[in-house]
């Protein structure tokens, strides 16, 4: 008998009939005689409409100001999981199954103040624990806790992955379990590349950057405690007979295992390819070199929420004036630029350019650690294409490179093919 961890998101729980597809699920691990939590999302497409609803209020009442309580707005998108979690705590019971509901602030799942985006600080899973061991299924709102205030707080947007992953270590589960709506970490997006091949392990650093870079698949803040609790997890599809072969093998589940380096005993120099579109670019000409200038910059940039990426700097022959340049969101390019000119006499800049419609295409490998020439390849592959790199950021086990928008298909196709990844 083993502790598990199952989270299903919002396509999984979209209706009535796909929540009693995920209670199926959860009978299986149940009738296996494990132990089981379960962590759900709003329905699809709920949260988006209750945070419309909140981004309307104002408008609607005629207030001169578009902005609201953020501790009002986390009391209302918080609702969409609470209802899931009801409805399949009901499912299950409906099944003859133990099954009960818990919202964050019950737990108690704690959090810090920042509401719209609190961070998870403890868990008291005693209780659950508990319950667990009389035979109850937990089934557990995701998104959300109660913070310092005593008012519920939501963790952002993807943050029942990070519920999930915190209660399996809260709970010293031995597995959590992710279900999506894809069957598990492809090592490229198969939409681009129809050969991406779906990786059986994942060290959890290389999830980690992949996540960061534009992978969709798990929060990266759910990789970050995944990696820091050793919290071993599974990336699986909802989607799939929960009654077919294989399907409630403990040991080898289908999907993707996502674990520490050192139970992956092939390591790949590449892992895979990743990408995130809309990146924009900033140049500040002619600053002048001296100490201080990057924190002038960067400093206002971040107190302003605005994430910085790459970082590129250049330096003139006296010595005396340098360019700086670095990369943003595309939303956020327009709000850069303000608190850049709002910061000008400060930072010491002649004049400030901008370019959108970039994409960042990153290279992913923990077997870069190791071998050289790694980042050769991709320059030589991509200027085969007559691809233009416009800046590089390189670390231990990754490459990423900005280039125009318009060339993210064939780089991404391009840098799969060349480090071997279409093979089986």
């Amino acid at each position: 008998m083993a502790r598990i961890v199952m989270k299903f998101g919002g396509t999984s729980v979209a209706d009535l009939d796909r929540i009693k597809n995920v209670a199926r699920h959860v009978k299986r691990e149940v009738d296996a005689g494990h132990e089981v939590a379960v962590v759900v999302s709003a329905m699809s497409g709920k949260t988006n409409e209750l945070v419309g609803w909140v981004q309307n209020m104002p408008k609607v009442v005629g207030a001169n100001s578009p902005f609201y309580d953020a501790r009002e707005y986390d009391a209302v998108v918080a609702s969409g999981e609470q209802v899931t979690a009801g409805l399949l705590a009901i499912a299950l019971q409906a099944m003859d199954i133990n099954a009960r509901s818990w919202q964050g602030w019950q737990i108690s799942i704690r959090t810090d103040n920042a509401h719209g985006a609190a961070r998870i600080q403890e868990i008291d899973g005693a209780d659950i624990v508990k319950r667990m061991g009389e035979g109850q299924v937990a089934v557990i709102a995701g998104f959300q806790g109660i913070g310092p205030d005593n008012r519920i707080a939501t963790l952002g947007r993807g943050g029942s992955d990070t519920s999930a992953v915190a209660v399996a270590a809260a709970l010293k589960a031995d597995r959590c379990d992710i279900y999506t709506d894809v069957d598990g970490v492809y090592t490229t997006d198969p939409r681009i590349v129809p050969q991406a091949r779906r990786l059986k392990k994942i060290a959890f650093e290389e999830m980690l950057e992949m996540a960061s870079l534009g992978a969709k698949v798990l929060q990266v803040r759910s990789v970050e405690l995944a990696m820091v609790h050793k919290v071993r997890t599974f990336v699986r599809s909802s989607f799939e007979d929960p009654d077919a072969p294989g399907m409630g093998d403990f040991l080898n589940p289908p999907g993707t295992l996502i674990c520490d380096e050192d139970e992956i005993v092939e390591q790949e120099v590449v892992t895979g390819i990743a990408y995130a579109k809309d990146e924009a670019q900033i140049s500040l000409r002619r600053l002048a070199d001296r100490p201080g200038v990057s924190a002038a910059i960067f400093g206002p940039l971040a107190e302003s929420h605005i994430n910085v990426d790459m970082i590129v700097q250049n330096i003139s022959e006296d010595g005396s004036k340098t360019d700086m340049t670095f990369t943003v969101p595309s939303g956020d390019v327009d709000k850069a630029i303000k608190v850049l000119g709002e910061n000008k006499e400060k930072i010491g800049y002649d004049v400030v350019q901008n370019e959108s419609g970039l994409v960042k295409v990153s290279v992913i490998g923990i077997g870069m650690r190791s071998h050289a020439g790694v980042a050769a390849t991709a320059f030589k592959a991509l200027a085969d294409k007559g691809i233009n790199i416009k800046a590089i950021t390189t670390s231990e086990i990754k490459i990423s490179i900005l280039i125009d928008g318009p060339y993210a298909e064939l780089a991404v196709r391009t840098l799969h093919s060349c480090y071997g990844l279409d093979k089986n």
